[in-house]
């Protein structure tokens, strides 16, 4: 199983090259429609250290998590997940999970991965912030979703990209600050791409901590990572106990209700 659901990431960078094309070209475009001005908002803060997963449940059997990057012997840092269930990503039924789908591109650099993946160094990932996502909250989106992506085959036809397009327009949005950290620096020189959030990592509050060992490595470490989370989910949601949604400015982004 854990065998089928790694060919189907695989395969991912081809389903969002297809979708990156479709987001480039007119059919991709939504209609316009009037933002709306004010929206439920629902902020919550963690803490999460390297090898471990945070979550907190969203209500109406949905689960906000951090989970460790994979393979973590070469990697280090977190995905934002969400799901139905607290079950492993890995899962069947939990891969791709409801961020997974609404925030593409897929098998490439990605807003919802705080992480030394795809040539970023621990500082880089800290200096890309705040990071914006989106994410689906209707359970019969989310398996629609779940069934274009893992049906697609690689395939990727105008037709499939333009549904999954369908539902990433629909979803809402939420944004992930980190407030402060711990990581071992890497001590390769920034890619090109990352040269703003190596700049911007100096005006992040994190704390630089020399590796174990006292061998640097070119990627370096996230250790540790406290951060906030703001959630606009849609009209009515009804936030489980211990947290209150009030109302706030909608972001920039966010789909007409």
């Amino acid at each position: 199983m854990i065998n089928a659901i790694l060919h189907v990431r695989r395969i991912a960078s081809i389903v969002s090259a297809c979708l990156s094309a479709f987001l480039l070209s007119g059919l991709a475009s939504p209609p316009v429609q009037a933002l709306p001005t004010a929206c439920s908002k629902i902020t919550i803060q963690g803490e999460v250290s390297s090898g471990q997963a945070w979550s907190a449940p969203l209500g109406q059997g949905w689960v906000l998590r951090l989970v460790p990057v994979q393979p973590g012997d070469k990697y280090s840092g977190w995905d934002i997940v969400l799901n139905r269930t607290p079950g492993d990503r890995i899962e069947p039924a939990g891969f791709p999970d409801a961020v997974f789908l609404a925030t593409p591109p897929y098998g490439s650099l990605n807003e919802r991965e705080i992480a030394t993946t795809y040539g970023l160094r621990a500082q880089d990932a800290i200096g890309w912030n705040p990071r914006t996502f989106r994410f689906l909250l209707d359970p019969l989106a989310f398996h629609a979703g779940q069934q274009l992506y893992l049906s697609s085959h690689g395939a990727a036809d105008p037709k499939t990209s333009a549904s999954l397009l369908d539902l990433i327009h629909s979803a809402s949005q939420g944004e992930l600050r980190i407030v402060d950290a711990r990581a071992v620096p890497g001590i390769a020189d920034p890619a090109s791409y990352a040269q703003n959030w190596a700049i911007a990592a100096a005006r992040t509050p994190y704390q630089a901590v020399a590796p174990i060992g006292g061998q640097p490595t070119p990627r370096g470490a996230l250790l540790w990572m406290r951060f906030t989370l703001a959630l606009w989910p849609p009209p009515g949601w009804r936030a489980p106990a211990g947290w209150t949604a009030v109302s706030a400015p909608c972001p920039l982004t966010s789909p007409a209700h």
